[in-house]
């Protein structure tokens, strides 16, 4: 082995007790953080081809060998196992050197409630709770437009309540024909079960079998003289008749099957994928690659496979590349495991093929050429906005790095702050944190102000000092911001002059304040807000900055609330601890599931017994008292 580079003994000790197993490998630099993850059926070869001198001609490596000082390994049964790992840690650490989609967000799915009557909502987060799934889609905009669409071809409830079937009147909804209202009893858990099935079918692009069971429910219906219902069916077929007739049909074939091809820029890659269902395109989405600028276009298209299915509700049988790639047959098995039936990877084999890959090729550039049009668009506005806030504060140079904080709370309960940072005018979420206030008590916005402030600034003296070298997450609190916004006017503004005077930072960092009413602009020892057009790039700019961190927190707020309020009843049961608690929400997913259970139903959730079920139970019957015991201080 030749290596150019000298390397730290203890790296030396791991390279030479590498295991000729499969598993996972995690590299580390100087300050412990994991910079790039790999798998490997063999980790001796693989790792220790990382330090060879031919591997380093390829800059990728070069760079990456430059900045491993640490490495440690997870060994697996096999190298199925070793992707899936790999995944997970990619989504854990965000490593700098391997490829990711874009941002790494979650993105959002079509979700059919597990429900007698059940519901269809936009959720960013698949479960494993009986309800159905689709996506992940790349635009939470155009799926909210398909909902409506959905709405409109099957009226599915969107309410709350408990349905009886015996409400004195529908709601507005049933007026407009976007609701079938079941609570009235107009229709029945059958017939409504059958409407949610045509709606699932629909998404998976079965819209003929859809169209036959309609034509069959009208005969029905009207051989049953119900001709109102008739009706409503007959009006439901003629929308998807519409919907139909803007189908691209692929192939006479009823094929299933993701079509996925790669378009490359400088230093972008964006991947385009067509769905195909039962021979015609359903949709498509497209996900652009971080970090592809020294990956070749195999690596790349490996990295997307991985992560895009270990997040789609769905796996096709097929799905077809532009050339075939060396970890395929892994893939393949993978996939298997993630469809529940063979899987397979291919290439085109015939003209029609190729042409539907080449279409979807040709999408994959515009829409790369279309985005590097928005991204310089928004750089140039940014800079704009950046520069002119500079003039405004008398700055020394632009703010690119700005940090934003806010506080959320209902009437002193669950007090929340929020950080939000943004970095040449763009959101960098991967630094953004939040609070929960710990010395305040009920509503003082202003202490809550200081507290978050002084946690902040606490954590950068403290990483300056030395005291948290490789404490993960250390990237988000050791820069300084160049301007930090506190939402609010004089009183925040104030607070946050006396945390930084504190940490020695006054006048190092500058500071504004950022009041709702008329987006006033409080700057340190000047009594009036600046005098800045509303309209303009910069307040603009600052406006975002402000919504997004109120966004940011609010979200938070809300998450621990709606925890408060589900956990609080459970609480009450004697027997019933923060294990059992999280068990019973994960196993029934609500509050309401749990109320409606029945002993055997409790029963079947790890850790509970049949006398716990049976208190459980009592006590949502109201043969317990609930009265909540007396917390401890």
């Amino acid at each position: 082995m030749t290596s150019q580079q000298e390397l730290p003994a203890s790296l030396e000790r791991k390279l030479d007790a590498l295991p000729e197993k499969p598993g996972v490998y995690l590299m580390r630099n100087l300050k412990a953080e994991v910079i790039y993850v790999g798998k490997a059926i063999n980790l001796l070869l693989r790792v220790r081809s990382y330090f060879h001198a031919s591997a380093q001609e390829h800059p990728k490596t070069r760079r990456l060998m430059a900045e491993i000082k640490d490495l440690e390994w997870i060994i697996t049964n096999s190298e199925v196992e070793a992707l899936i790992l790999e995944a997970n840690l990619i989504k854990k650490y965000r490593p700098r050197y391997n490829v990711r989609l874009k941002d790494d967000k979650r993105y959002p799915y079509l979700k059919i409630l597990n429900e007698d009557f059940p519901r269809v909502q936009l959720t960013r987060q698949m479960q494993r709770d009986g309800a159905r799934y689709f996506g992940p889609y790349t635009s939470s905009k155009a799926l909210r437009e398909t909902m409506d669409l959905l709405r409109r071809l099957f009226p599915y409830r969107t309410c709350n309540r408990t349905i009886t079937g015996k409400d004195e009147r529908a709601c507005l909804y049933q007026d407009l024909k976007l609701c079938l209202a079941p609570c009235i009893g107009a229709v029945n858990v059958a017939e409504y079960a059958q409407m949610i099935a045509q709606l699932g079918r629909f998404m998976e692009g079965e819209t003929e079998q859809v169209q036959s069971e309609l034509q069959a429910q009208i005969a029905a219906a009207a051989d049953k003289l119900q001709f109102e219902r008739a009706g409503q069916l007959r009006d439901r077929y003629q929308a998807l008749q519409q919907v139909m007739e803007h189908q691209r049909v692929i192939s006479t074939a009823a094929t299933n099957q993701d079509v996925i091809a790669l378009a490359r820029g400088e230093n972008n890659a964006c991947v385009e994928i067509f769905f195909v269902r039962q021979g015609k395109l359903l949709g498509r989405e497209y996900f652009v690659l971080a970090n592809s600028a020294y990956a070749d276009d195999e690596e790349l298209m490996t990295s997307f496979l991985q992560q895009f299915y270990t997040k789609a509700a769905n796996v096709p049988p097929e799905i077809l590349l532009p050339a075939q790639i060396a970890q395929a047959a892994v893939l393949e098995q993978w996939l298997r495991t993630r469809r529940g039936d063979v899987v397979y990877l291919n290439v085109p084999r015939d003209e029609p093929e190729q042409q539907l890959l080449d279409f979807a090729a040709e999408n994959a550039t515009e829409t790369l050429r279309m985005l590097k049009v928005q991204w310089e668009a928004d750089r140039h506005r940014n800079e704009g906005a950046l520069n002119g806030l500079a003039a405004a504060l008398n700055l020394p140079g632009a703010p690119v790095r700005m940090e934003c904080y806010d506080i959320s709370t209902t009437q002193g309960v669950e007090v929340v702050g929020s950080m939000v940072v943004f970095e040449h005018g763009v959101p960098r979420k991967s630094h953004y944190r939040r609070f929960k206030i710990r010395t305040v008590q009920g509503q003082d916005d202003f202490a809550s102000m200081r507290e978050v402030l002084t946690r902040r600034f606490n954590r950068w003296r403290r990483i300056a000092g030395g005291e948290l070298l490789g404490v993960r997450g250390n990237r988000a609190w050791a820069k300084l911001p160049d301007l930090l916004v506190v939402d609010g006017g004089k009183g925040q503004l104030s607070m946050a002059v006396e945390v930084l005077a504190q940490f020695e930072l006054r006048g190092k960092v500058p500071v504004i304040g950022l009041a709702k009413r008329h987006e006033e602009i409080f700057v340190p020892g000047r009594g009036d807000p600046l005098a800045l057009d509303s309209t303009s790039p910069e307040v603009l700019l600052l406006r975002r900055l402000r919504d997004e961190a109120h966004r940011f927190a609010i979200t938070y707020h809300r998450q621990r609330r709606s925890k408060r309020a589900l956990a609080s009843p459970l609480e009450a049961i004697p027997g019933i601890g923060a294990i059992k608690r999280k068990s019973l929400l994960k196993h029934f997913g609500s509050l309401d599931a749990i109320r409606q259970a029945s002993v055997e139903q409790l029963i079947a959730v790890h850790g509970i017994s049949h006398v716990l079920a049976s208190v459980i139970w009592r006590y949502f019957a109201g043969e317990v008292s609930k009265q909540q015991p007396e917390k401890k201080t």
